[in-house]
């Protein structure tokens, strides 16, 4: 039996790939490569599919014996979502509309769903618990969480069970370097705090340091990538015990504030790293924090590498190595 990993050419996608077939499973990716890269994934059964395009789609479930899906394939930038709210809704939402069609049509019955955060919205408390109130304030989080709901309503009528994963701030790369974050143009804080000893940019800039926080700045759960990769396969192991559907947070439980951060960085990389406010932006709460205690209950997730000083060693690894991403 396969698993097929929609999006599996993206930065969480391919880790988690990395981490699924050392398990010794069969592992599918379909993936656009909108976003992805074939670099990233190094295996046989690629294939090169808009998951839209259900006749293609089709066609890979028809060839092979999938067993389950692990579903990445979106959009993911906040700013743009704002920007185009069209095209979020019609890759995420559409897409996932295409994607449970096909599997449906398949009988296949597990899908372990990447979601995140954003769902909650401003959250009311910290830390966040998965039965908090979901109230996006950006259509990102809107697309996702409509994906949620519509996965619901599958399991409902046609009894797909699904595992939605919503995870904190991805960082981080595999320890061998041999694959990492590579986004164009880059959004996150670590890789573009990084571009600064690769002088890439001058300096950094923090959108605000009046928050109510420990030093002003805004505060976020960092996760390593890689934990993120054995949530995801823990999170097909748990659906192959034919449990209940389930929606499960991940982070570190730790918060660590973007002065924390570059700090950090400048003790992994040595380097001064020039930072500089600015006002702050639209959307950004002071704090986020999850509580990922389910996870650690019921799925028997163990973060391996919670320390900030080890993704971030492992972001300058990967980064150092290989400065212009995958377009070397």
């Amino acid at each position: 039996m396969s698993i097929l990993i929609t999006g599996g050419a993206g930065y969480i996608g391919s880790h988690t790939v990395k981490y699924i077939t050392e398990k010794d499973e069969d592992v599918i990716v379909v993936d656009s490569l909108q976003s992805g890269y074939k670099e990233a994934v190094q295996i046989d059964k690629f294939y090169q599919i808009d998951i839209r395009d259900k006749e293609e789609l089709d066609k890979v479930f028809k060839k092979h014996n999938i067993e389950a899906v692990i579903h990445f394939a979106a959009n993911s930038l906040v700013g743009e979502s704002m920007e185009e709210p069209y095209e979020y809704y019609h890759n995420n939402v559409y897409g996932m509309m295409c994607l449970l069609d096909v599997m449906k049509k398949n009988n296949i019955e597990k899908i372990v769903f990447s979601s995140t955060a954003a769902t909650y919205g401003e959250p009311k408390n910290i830390p966040i618990l998965e039965d908090n109130e979901t109230i996006p304030t950006n259509t990102y989080g809107e697309t996702k969480l409509a994906m949620e709901k519509m996965m619901k309503w599958f399991d409902k009528a046609y009894g797909i069970k699904y595992v939605s994963l919503r995870y904190f701030n991805a960082a981080g790369a595999h320890e061998s370097g041999t694959i990492g974050e590579a986004h164009n143009p880059e959004t996150h804080l670590i890789p573009l705090i990084l571009q600064v000893p690769l002088e890439k940019r001058d300096k950094i800039y923090m959108f605000g340091d009046d928050y109510p926080t420990k030093d002003g700045t805004c505060v976020r759960d960092y996760i390593h990538v890689m934990d993120l990769a054995s949530a995801h396969y823990l999170a097909l192991e748990y659906l192959r015990k034919d449990n209940d559907s389930n929606i499960f947070n991940l982070g570190n439980g730790n918060g660590y504030s973007v002065k924390e951060v570059i700090e950090t960085a400048r003790k992994v990389t040595g380097h001064p790293i020039p930072a500089e406010v600015e006002e702050r932006r639209a959307g950004d709460p002071a704090t986020l924090i999850a509580s990922s205690e389910k996870a650690k209950e019921v799925l028997n997730w163990k973060p391996q590498y919670d320390s900030l000083e080890k993704i971030i060693a492992d972001a300058w690894n990967w980064h150092s190595n290989n400065p212009k991403g995958y377009k070397e």
